[in-house]
């Protein structure tokens, strides 16, 4: 038997992110409280709620008590964008109560709130605030204690029954969630604010929604001169993973293509981590250029430096970075406020693919990323840096972040958050001492499902950015920092390039000059130099089949 349910009409509030927690937006017509500490933002989000839906035909009716009278409230309310005064005294109407209050006749106050009621026929009620009409404190005055109590149950009925969206705002401690106003309400908003050190976060918390599902737990928002704006802790679009396909995206670093097994697969979350001065901005800057020749769109999300400054350093790589900007395949996200949040920088870098219609992330760099956090947020930075990384492979988006780790004698560490399982692929750079000389190094350590080289590859950082040198397996305990050369036999006359020619083509059997020269590092012609001279001392001959090729002689692989 199938049952029919009445879809329930919602309210949008107006506010970014918070229909997305509420699960669509405020029932119509229910009673809602929104409650919180002094200074949480309760007066600013339901003047949001108000000025975003009022209309001439169903006002907004927003009644002050003693805690702010009328003029102080607008006085402070119109600097926000949402605020216009022109509508105040049309579809927005605020009334002060506090004659009536002062008196204390909690009767009287009932009464005029009940008479301008019926004389408006609000589509919307706010009652800001109830707590200011009487004692509150437990162990005051047991006789006026129950009549604020009567009145707020009186005053809650009244809310549930008018043909209105009603708010009932109010302060209060955690160990209050037990008061019969929580009973009666059909939605509980509660708003936070920690001090943790010197940084200050704003949380909010859908306690309670009849009727529909909200997303659960504490959100994080932000008071700007727009109002509030909420960051849902799970993000509206995040869903099932998109299916992997075979594509590979290049790094636009020749040679390290070939060490990943022909590139980064489309969809990957790739870490880049090293020692500061590895260049790990400049590769970042390089796939950012090859996206663009390719012509997919970018968004670059920098924690350690200023965009001018990103721009500035691409343009000494030869990139034109602002090209990329001004043709909106590029976006830069300069985030490094230190209360920042992971769902704000998720939020942040999300509208941007969504307008831009990016297929590649850049995050440079993590430890730049975890800095700027609030202190509560670096606690559970693992779990946040997961739903990060989770939202973004779901969009079928290229994720690459870069990560300082260690310093010249970093050890096995690689990527010093503890955050290498949610990566896809891992890149490490090294420094390591060769021949009395300071030297960089890079290794691929992980591909999910796919092959790579794991040699130790040799790279320099060049004015055209970073270039892949020749492996390193004849040197040993390289991840020490100070590598050993491994004993080989003596190749009599032959120089260093010729004997990194001869090494690789006796690894690889049998190879092209094109090949060889990839797969060293060297020059194309460097690497038709060393052939010639290594066929003319007999270490390696032509393939006799026409086809280019050489292999190593059996003198080359000899004693």
């Amino acid at each position: 038997m199938t049952r029919h349910t009445t879809p329930m009409t919602r309210v949008r509030t107006g506010v970014p992110g918070f229909d997305a927690v509420l699960g669509g937006g405020i029932p119509e017509l229910s009673f809602n409280l929104i409650a919180g500490g002094p200074g949480a933002g309760k007066t600013t989000l339901a003047q949001q709620i108000l000025f975003a839906n009022a209309t001439p035909e169903r006002p907004g009716l927003y009644f002050t008590v003693l805690g702010e009278p009328t003029l102080k409230m607008i006085r402070y309310q119109r600097q926000y964008t949402f605020f216009e005064p022109e509508r105040v005294g049309t579809d927005i109407h605020l009334l002060n109560l506090s004659a009536e209050a002062e008196a204390g006749d909690l009767d009287a106050v009932l009464r005029r709130i009940v008479a301008e009621v019926e004389r408006l026929r609000p589509g919307f009620v706010v009652v800001d605030s109830f707590r200011t009409l009487g004692p509150t404190v437990p162990g005051a005055d047991p006789v006026a204690l129950a009549k604020l109590e009567h009145f707020v149950q009186r005053l809650a009925i009244y809310l549930t029954t008018w043909e209105a969206t009603s708010f009932l705002i109010s302060e209060y401690a955690d160990e209050e969630q037990r008061h019969p106003v929580f009973t009666v309400a059909d939605g509980i908003f509660w708003l936070s604010q920690i001090a943790e050190r010197n940084s200050v976060v704003r949380k909010l918390q859908v306690m309670k929604t009849r009727g529909q599902a909200f997303m659960p737990g504490l959100h994080t928002f932000r008071i700007t001169e727009s109002g509030l704006q909420v960051f849902p802790r799970i993000p509206e679009q995040q869903g099932a993973r998109r299916r992997r396909s075979d594509r590979r995206l290049s790094t636009g670093v020749s040679g390290l293509d070939e060490m990943m097994g022909g590139g980064i697969p489309a969809g990957d979350a790739v870490m880049l981590a090293g020692p500061t001065g590895t260049g790990k901005t400049t590769i970042a800057t390089q796939f950012i250029a090859k996206s663009y020749s390719e012509g997919e769109a970018v968004v670059a999300a920098v924690f350690e430096e200023y965009p001018d400054n990103y721009l500035a350093r691409g343009k000494k790589l030869g990139v034109d970075l602002d090209e990329m900007v001004r043709t909106g395949k590029l976006q830069i996200i300069y985030l490094r406020p230190l209360d920042l949040s992971v769902d704000e920088t998720l939020a942040a870098i999300l509208d941007a693919v969504k307008e831009t219609g990016a297929t590649r992330v850049v995050i440079d760099s993590l430890s730049g990323f975890e800095i700027a956090l609030a202190p509560t947020f670096r606690q559970d930075f693992r779990e946040s840096f997961y739903r990060l990384i989770g939202a973004l492979t779901a969009a079928g988006v290229t994720v690459l972040m870069t990560n300082e780790v260690g310093g010249p004698r970093a050890d096995m560490s690689f990527t010093g958050e503890r955050v290498s399982f949610i990566t896809d692929d891992i890149i490490i750079q090294r420094y390591v001492e060769l021949d009395g000389e300071l030297r960089t190094v890079l290794a691929v350590v992980k591909m999910r499902g796919s092959g790579h080289s794991r040699d130790f590859r040799e790279y320099a950082i060049t004015r055209e950015g970073a270039v892949i040198g020749k492996s390193l397996r004849e040197y040993r305990d390289i991840m020490t920092g100070f590598p050993q050369r491994v004993p080989t036999h003596e190749r009599p006359g032959l120089t260093s390039v010729e004997y990194t020619v001869l090494d690789t083509l006796v690894r690889l059997g049998q190879s092209s000059a094109e090949a060889l020269a990839t797969r060293t590092g060297l020059s194309r012609r460097e690497t038709e130099l060393a052939l010639e001279r290594l066929v003319a001392l007999e270490y390696a001959v032509g393939a006799s089949d026409g086809s280019e090729t050489y292999r190593a002689t059996s003198q080359s692989t000899g004693p």
